[in-house]
């Protein structure tokens, strides 16, 4: 069922802007009117919520609460419409919270379509999708959304994702001794960033083997058997725990035996969490670094 019901709480998670500060326009500019419960408590609905992020944008943007509370909803979009210069990242990520609520793929589609023409995939992928995950996963958390929503928005990026990494493959392969190998660890689902460095890895021409999510380590063995050099690349969110992580890559160590022919490149929220010391294990803290590598892979072949 699609949520149609906010509280303030609500309201302040997905626009930023404070539940003090939302109260405040509300009294001094009759900025939204929420209904209300019998015990008083205020209930928003979609409208509301919509308007309050395109309030929100353009105050950050700095225009006046004073000026933007007295415009009509053609008015305020037209003053987006002149405000933003090209396609704007954090606009855009505001129309897919809003496509989310309402599980709209084709708003979901054509604003992707629209960005694409301003942006490579890569920009659309840095700049936007990845804020807006990291929202979902804080608003997920906080109640503020149901797990439908979040996996609305997850699956239409996978299947983004891999639509381009598709059209990205060029004809010739680089180093066609080099097999990378794209994992998640066993009882690890979230995929979106493994998927996404498959993408940069088949767009630089590397020959990749794309396994997935939940993907016990002795199985891991098996490719090392018919492949001359491998290059696994994990993507760690949640697994394995906080305090067995290093136990993990030292594990991996010995049971993958890690030297020049195979090496583990770790990325993820938990890439700064390795204190393991081996030059066969290589952590990347943000996509960018991990870009950076495969480029200068890229120029050394």
């Amino acid at each position: 069922m699609i949520k149609t019901e906010f509280g303030i709480k609500d309201l302040e998670n997905l626009s930023n802007v404070k539940a003090h500060t939302i109260r405040i326009w509300e009294k001094r500019y009759n900025l939204l009117q929420p209904d209300r419960t019998d015990t008083n408590i205020r209930k928003y609905n979609l409208d509301n919520l919509k308007k309050l992020l395109n309030i929100a944008y353009l105050y950050n943007a700095g225009y006046k609460i004073s000026k933007l509370a007295s415009l009509d909803a053609q008015e305020i979009q037209s003053l987006i419409q002149s405000n933003v210069n090209g396609v704007d990242s954090q606009y855009a990520v505001n129309i897919f919270k809003s496509a989310m609520f309402e599980f709209d793929a084709e708003l979901f589609e054509t604003t992707l379509e629209k960005l694409l023409k301003e942006k490579s995939f890569r920009e659309v992928f840095t700049q936007i999708f990845t804020p807006l995950l990291n929202e979902m996963g804080i608003l997920w958390h906080s109640g503020t959304i149901d797990p439908s929503h979040e996996h609305f928005i997850s699956e239409k990026i996978k299947h983004t994702i891999i639509q381009h990494t598709y059209k990205a493959k060029p004809h010739s392969q680089k180093g066609s001794n080099l097999q990378f190998v794209l994992y998640l660890p066993y009882n690890e689902i979230h995929e979106i960033g493994l998927l996404y460095a498959n993408y940069e890895l088949q767009s630089a021409g590397f020959n990749t083997l794309y396994l997935g999510p939940n993907l016990a380590m002795e199985s891991l063995n098996y490719v090392t058997k018919t492949k001359t050099k491998v290059i696994f690349v994990a993507y760690f969110t949640i697994k394995p725990d906080e305090d067995n992580f290093n136990d993990y890559l030292q594990n991996f160590e010995k049971e993958i035996t890690l030297n020049d022919a195979n090496e583990l490149w770790v990325l993820g929220r938990k890439a700064d969490k390795v204190s393991v010391n081996n030059k066969y294990i290589k952590c990347f803290k943000e996509s960018n670094e991990f870009i950076a590598e495969i480029d200068s892979l890229e120029k050394s072949l």
